[in-house]
C-alpha cells in the first residue's frame, strides 16, 4: 500500500493511459454515423467508485438503455482510476463520462466537459453523500485533531469523498505535512478494509460504501465510529466532452433525462440512490462548491 503525506497542493497524478476494466456495446443499433451516433459509437466512462464486479453490471443497464434511446451502440468504460477518466476526455477518447464531484472540476477545465446529468432524490433535488472518517469503536481518537502520530487510509488521489474533503478536514484542524501518515488504499472498498482488518487507526468511509458495505455484510458499523463527517455533497455528474457537436450534446441530455428510474436504479443504488428516480438536470453551477474546494486546496487542472 503506497504512502503519502498530506499536502496543501497534492499533486493528482495521472495514469499514463487509460486503463479498462470493462467494456461492451450497449445495444446491436445502428452503427451508422450520424448526430446521435458520431463514429457510430457513443463512448461512455465511469470512475471507479466502487467494486468493478458490481459497478460494471450496474453501469451496463445504464448504457444499454442509453444506446437503445439513441440508436447507437455505448462502449462502457470503467477507468483505471479518477485521473485516467479526466486524461481520457481530454484527449478526446470518451464522449460521455461520470465523474466524481471533484474529477468534473477538472474535467470541466481540461476537456469543457459539461455536466448534463445527475441522479435524483426523488423529491426534484440532487441526491448527495457525505464524507466520513471512521475509527474502531475503542479507539482513543475522538476528533480529527487527535489524528495526528496515526495512520488514515484514504481512498484514491483526486476522489472528492476519499482524498479531497478529508485532507481539507485536517488542514482545517491544523494538521501539517508530518502529522498524519496517510496511505492511498486504491478505492473506498479497499479503505474500509484496511480499517476492518487493523492495517490502519482510522480510514475515510464515504456513505455510499458504508451502505454498500453493510448491507453485503462486509462492514459492521458497530463495531466503528464516525469522528467527521462532512456537509453534503451533490452526487456524480453525467458529463458531455464540451468540443462535440451541439445536436449530439442535446441528444444525450433529453435521452438521459427521459430514462425511467428502473434504468437508473442500479447504478444509484452503489451511490445510495434509494428509490430509484429519473436522473435530474445540472449545470455547473450545481457542483461550485466542489470548484471552491480545489481553490481552498490549492488545485489547478496542472495537478491532474
Amino acid at each position: 500500500m503506497p504512502v503519502r503525506r498530506l499536502a496543501l497542493a497534492t499533486s493528482l497524478a495521472v495514469s499514463a493511459a487509460l486503463g479498462l476494466t470493462a467494456c461492451g456495446g450497449a445495444s446491436d443499433a445502428s452503427t451508422s454515423d450520424s448526430a446521435t451516433c458520431p463514429g457510430g459509437k457513443i463512448r461512455f466512462g465511469v470512475e471507479p467508485f466502487e467494486d468493478p464486479a458490481k459497478l460494471t453490471p450496474a453501469a451496463k443497464v445504464l448504457a444499454d438503455a442509453l444506446g437503445e434511446s439513441l440508436d447507437c451502440e455505448v462502449e462502457l468504460t470503467v477507468t483505471e482510476d479518477y485521473s485516467a477518466e479526466v486524461l481520457a476526455m481530454e484527449n478526446g477518447k470518451l464522449d460521455i463520462a461520470i465523474f466524481g464531484p471533484l474529477g468534473y472540476v477538472f474535467a470541466s477545465k481540461r476537456a469543457e466537459a459539461e455536466a448534463v446529468a445527475s441522479f435524483s432524490d426523488g423529491k426534484g433535488k440532487v441526491s448527495s453523500y457525505t464524507a466520513g472518517i471512521w475509527v474502531p469503536k475503542d479507539s482513543p481518537i475522538k476528533t480529527v485533531e487527535n489524528l495526528k502520530g496515526h495512520s488514515l487510509a484514504l481512498a484514491s488521489i483526486g476522489s472528492t469523498s476519499g482524498d479531497a474533503l478529508p485532507r481539507k478536514a485536517m488542514l482545517d484542524a491544523g494538521l501539517n505535512t508530518s502529522d498524519v501518515k496517510v496511505n492511498y488504499a486504491g478505492g473506498h472498498p479497499e479503505a474500509l478494509l484496511a480499517l476492518a482488518k487493523g492495517k490502519v487507526d482510522a480510514a475515510e468511509i464515504n456513505s455510499q460504501q458504508l451502505a454498500s458495505a453493510t448491507g453485503a455484510g462486509t462492514f459492521d458499523p458497530a463495531k466503528f465510529r464516525k469522528v467527521w463527517a462532512s456537509a453534503p455533497i451533490p452526487n456524480d455528474p453525467i458529463t458531455v466532452r464540451g468540443e462535440l457537436d451541439a445536436a449530439f450534446k442535446k441528444a444525450v441530455t433529453d435521452a438521459l433525462l427521459k430514462l425511467p428510474a428502473d434504468k437508473v436504479g442500479k447504478l444509484g443504488a452503489l451511490l445510495d440512490v434509494d428509490p430509484p428516480a429519473p436522473l435530474i438536470a445540472v449545470d455547473k453551477s450545481t457542483y461550485q462548491p466542489l470548484f471552491d474546494l480545489a481553490t481552498s486546496l490549492n488545485l489547478t487542472e496542472k495537478d491532474v
